[in-house]
């Protein structure tokens, strides 16, 4: 696959990959993924509740005007998520977990799953998927990365692997 060569949504009836944001709060992080999954053809999912209004300027001006052609959809809880998204690998981005998303084996159609900036995501989530948790290695200076830059990453991860196999 050739940097130009990511197909877009209208050449895809499936999303490439599955983002889910498990409660954000920040409406520019919200923004710039969006924008990262209108790249890659990915479907942005957000689990409520959520820390700004979808109407929010920031998460706009963030999202640009790509925002229109982005796939996306809110939910109310995590078991609409699991119900909509059935039979899917589901991986769980957290700093909890040991091994590193190029250690994982990403297929189309996953679920990359992404919790809130100020606390993650739940225990409960994290232990129903303990062997799909994936974390990007860190120095001990870095608590955590920013939520953007982190789906990003993993987007990118999930192209890369995509690339090498096609």
């Amino acid at each position: 696959m050739s940097a130009d060569a990511v197909p877009g949504p209208s050449t895809r009836n499936e999303p490439l990959m599955h983002v889910v944001l498990y409660q954000p709060e920040i409406p520019q992080n919200t923004g710039n993924i969006g924008r990262s999954c209108v790249a890659v053809g990915a479907k942005l999912w957000m689990v409520r509740p959520l820390g700004f209004h979808l109407d929010d300027r920031y998460l706009k001006r963030a999202g640009m005007d790509y925002w229109q052609h982005l796939d996306w959809e809110v939910v109310d809880d995590w078991a609409t998520i699991e119900q909509k998204l059935p039979n899917r690998t589901f991986w769980l981005f957290t700093k909890f977990a040991s091994q590193a998303p190029w250690e994982a084996e990403f297929q189309r159609g996953d679920v990359l799953v992404f919790g809130s900036e100020s606390s993650g995501l739940p225990e409960r989530l994290r232990q129903a998927h303990l062997t799909h948790c994936l974390k990007f290695p860190m120095s001990n200076f870095v608590r955590s990365l920013n939520l953007a830059s982190t789906v990003n990453a993993a987007l990118y991860e999930s192209v890369r692997q995509f690339s090498e196999r096609s």
